[in-house]
């Protein structure tokens, strides 16, 4: 009899685990833009995930000696280090008429050859700063001139396996490639596995951009970020419906990764809550719960 009720035991255990693991493999999987000084707690809230700054972590601008300590520090995080943001420094332009091509592609191949090295899968494409174009400078040249070098980004990425993730940016940031759609125009023209689209919801709310948008651009999408409209806060503070945006990610199945990147004032009591916030969005919409 006490055989048999620890059998019955172990399946329920077993059950258990796997509507778990199951209902984790039917939704997005969580990440935040944190420093890893805040592992601890980022991992006690509930993510595993994380997203530090490319001239903090890879940059070439790095010694040998201070990119082995990151690495030292990567090695011994609770949570994995899945992406690093800010690709490019505002003082390397990669649109516009003050291109240097060989300094951006051995900038990137720094960067790139890095990330490898460190385990970081996922390189952020926002630059703000590197991509703003002057206001009176022909914006069909620009795109054009942009595909040409992100070709050449896409191919360095697939000799390092990362994936370049271009993110759209509202107006007040750049003044290049602001909605959704425009920055899926380019990552179709680019056409390269290693060169994909990251759907900043918050960019697209501030821009004005529906969720149908991501219908739309589902072909590309690769990766996804968030924060709340107003204050660009986490998950939570101000209460913002996020619904509408995740039911267009589930229409086109999207199951990667949503990374939370916003302000924080109170990392200890926003980080927890927002974790538990969008949670309850996800399994809202994904699973009905």
């Amino acid at each position: 009899m006490k055989a048999i009720c620890l059998s019955l035991l172990t399946f329920l255990s077993v059950l258990s685990l796997n509507n778990t693991v199951s209902a984790q493999q039917k939704t997005p999987k969580l990440g935040i833009a944190s420093s890893l000084s805040q592992d601890s707690l980022v991992y006690a809230a509930g993510f595993k995930l994380i997203t530090e700054s490319v001239k903090k972590m890879l940059s070439p601008a790095l010694t040998a000696d201070e990119f082995n300590n990151n690495l030292e520090k990567i090695k011994a995080a609770k949570c994995k280090v899945l992406t690093c943001n800010v690709f490019f420094p505002a003082d390397i332009k990669i649109a516009g008429p003050d291109v240097d091509e060989a300094k951006v592609l051995t900038y990137a191949e720094g960067v790139l050859s890095r990330a490898k090295q460190a385990g970081v899968k996922y390189i952020v494409l926002g630059s703000s700063g590197a991509r703003s174009i002057p206001a009176d400078y022909d914006v069909g040249k620009a795109k054009a001139d942009f595909v040409k070098l992100c070709k050449k980004l896409g191919e360095i990425a697939g000799k390092y396996q990362v994936l370049i993730v271009l993110e759209n940016l509202q107006s007040s940031e750049t003044n290049f490639l602001n909605s959704l759609k425009s920055a899926a125009e380019i990552v179709r023209k680019v056409n390269h596995p290693n060169f994909r689209l990251n759907a900043d919801i918050f960019h697209m709310m501030r821009e004005g951009d529906l969720p149908e948008e991501i219908i739309a651009a589902g072909d590309v999408i690769a990766f996804v970020e968030v924060a709340e409209k107003e204050t660009r806060s986490l998950p939570g503070v101000k209460g913002d419906d996020f619904k509408p945006y995740l039911n267009a990610l589930k229409q086109i199945n999207y199951k990667g990764y949503l990374f939370i990147e916003g302000s924080v004032k109170n990392a200890a009591v926003e980080i927890p809550a927002a974790f538990k916030y969008l949670s309850a969005q996800i399994n809202e919409v994904y699973l009905g719960k």
